[in-house]
């Protein structure tokens, strides 16, 4: 049988990229999901998979004694990993990233299985950074992350695909929006407070000129209302929401920066700043926005008026932002990857 394994988790931005691969493996006759919390097992099963579950632990960036425990855990996922992979038998492991994948490219080397590694971001994660010796391949969603790896090829980032030529007049009804252009405002899988309390401050100045569709994140819905504005917690339907956006508002996790670039939604990126992270959603921001197919607001400089200047300034250069982005390929990376894994069989 040609199996093939999908692994990669700890977030949703780690194994969305893998479902979006699911259409383009028919070759495959069975795809598999290993991961570990809950998250990627919901959107594994979710989305009709065989999910095999496999120890894992996050390492905490600050002193802390639960990092001490990493090395048991390791070690016990990497043998549940040759455990479920023995039993799969798969052509060849895809991995995504993030800490639950470590174990099972760790596993699947032991085993001679090849792994083929996908790095979303303009620089490597640790997790990828410590798989690269175990892979066979190393492919990347940007051309210059690529140049700085051996095993490195650009193929460019999986994304989901939409239907975006619906009838957006309904479906601003249904938000209760009028005519006016809407701003899609999102800060990743939990939502950012930052974010949020930038824009319910700046309501006022920005509803007179447009509607205002907020996913604010999990336990963070104010129950405001406004019109113009419509908050959601978390939204399962993007194609509706992408249709009715004409600007967006969003941090810059590779997913959601492929995404919405490839939609053609001219956005104003606000990534997370060095101080809660490794600096990756800067990188990509300022991937296209010297590109100037998008424009950039960075945390520190995030105010209520900071955010109003920039909305305006996106909305004033939308059509130049937007002829900008459909000069750049941003499409066919599902197919490329697919390609180069069909290979192994």
């Amino acid at each position: 049988m040609n199996n093939i394994v999908l692994t990669g988790g700890g977030t949703a931005g780690h194994c969305i990229p893998n479902i979006a691969l699911l259409p383009y493996l028919k070759k495959f006759d069975n795809v598999y999901y290993i991961g570990s919390t809950s998250v990627e097992k919901n959107i594994a099963l979710n989305n009709g998979l065989k999910f095999f579950e496999v120890p894992s632990q996050k390492l905490v960036r600050s002193f802390t004694l639960k990092n001490l425990s990493i090395p048991f855990t390791l070690i016990k996922g990497v043998k549940e990993s040759k455990r479920i992979l023995k039993e799969l038998n798969p052509k060849v492991v895809f991995a995504k990233g993030g800490f639950v994948s470590y174990p099972v490219v760790v596993g699947a080397k032991l085993l001679n299985i090849p792994v083929v590694l996908h790095e979303s971001d303009f620089s490597i994660g640790l997790s990828n950074k410590l798989s690269i010796p175990f892979c066979d391949k190393v492919l990347t969603a940007f051309p210059d992350t690529a140049k700085k790896i051996k095993k490195g090829v650009f193929v460019g980032n999986p994304i989901r695909t939409f239907n975006l030529k619906k009838d957006r007049s309904w479906f601003k009804k249904e938000f209760g929006f009028d005519d006016k252009p809407t701003i899609l405002v999102m800060g990743g899988s939990l939502g950012s407070k930052k974010i949020n309390r930038a824009v319910l401050d700046a309501l006022d100045s920005l509803l007179p000129t447009f509607n205002i569709l907020h996913i604010v994140g999990k336990n963070n819905k104010t129950n405001l209302i406004k019109k113009g504005y419509f908050e959601l917690e978390f939204c399962l339907d993007m194609e509706k929401v992408y249709t009715i956006s004409d600007l967006a508002i969003s941090r810059a996790g590779a997913n959601a920066t492929f995404e919405l670039c490839s939609l053609k939604i001219p956005t104003l990126f606000i990534p997370l700043s060095k101080e809660i992270s490794r600096g990756d959603q800067i990188e990509n921001a300022r991937y296209f926005t010297n590109k100037k197919a998008s424009l950039t607001l960075y945390e520190e400089d995030l105010t209520k008026e900071s955010l109003v200047k920039s909305i305006f300034n996106l909305y004033k250069d939308r059509f130049t932002i937007t002829k900008n982005l459909e000069s750049l390929d941003l499409l066919g990376a599902n197919q490329k990857i697919a390609n180069i894994l069909s290979s192994y069989i």
